[in-house]
């Protein structure tokens, strides 16, 4: 029986751009599905105790800070510590990636990783509708689903965010297998693999 992973994730989360393509690598060994779920994680943080990166006193800030200076190496990934458009509205990325893989057509974990890799490494806005056309284009989908998918998009976003509260989900990326075992950041994504091969 195929497993599930709901993977409930936001555009400007650097520690989801972080994950890289970890989480579909797990997949294609383990033959789990992937339910992408990008959310609206300020109400996530609001209803589950989180503060918006601004609000956090500055010790936590400034771990932050090393912490992403540390992954930057260890992973070997283009990262931008403080980049120009972050933070930006992280909704209209969310409602092309949830259109497109409506469509179908391409690679929504692709457009996913286009996208935070705009925000992350190349700088780019990724609220403006030139940037998301051009992930779209980059991952095999109409870049048209950028204006023909928006109604659609903001009403599973909110059903989104109602679905990752209610799993238990309070922070960005996390992993939730069958509804049932929870996952928090990119690196636990070993143990989500050890988890759906039945080592943990």
């Amino acid at each position: 029986m195929s497993r599930r992973i709901d993977y409930y994730f936001t555009t400007i989360s650097p520690w989801t751009y972080l994950a890289g393509d970890g989480l579909e690598q797990i997949a294609a060994r383990t033959g789990a599905e992937i339910r992408y779920k990008p959310v609206d994680l300020m109400k996530v943080f609001a209803q589950t105790g989180g503060q918006p990166l601004g609000e956090r006193p500055l010790a936590r800030r400034e771990y932050r800070m090393q912490e992403l200076r540390r992954a930057k190496v260890k992973t070997g990934m283009d990262l931008v510590l403080e980049p120009a458009f972050f933070p930006t509205n992280p909704a209209p990325s969310c409602y092309a990636i949830i259109a497109a893989d409506k469509a179908g057509g391409g690679d929504t974990g692709l457009l996913v990783r286009s996208l935070l890799r705009a925000c992350w490494a190349e700088e780019k806005n990724i609220a403006e509708d030139e940037v998301i056309r051009e992930a779209l284009s980059e991952a095999g989908f109409d870049p048209a689903i950028a204006d023909s998918g928006l109604l659609t998009g903001a009403e599973v976003f909110a059903r989104n965010t109602e679905d990752a509260v209610a799993e238990g989900v309070f922070g960005s990326p996390f992993y939730v297998v069958d509804g049932v075992e929870r996952f928090w950041g990119q690196d636990r994504l070993a143990d989500l693999e050890a988890h759906l091969t039945g080592r943990l």
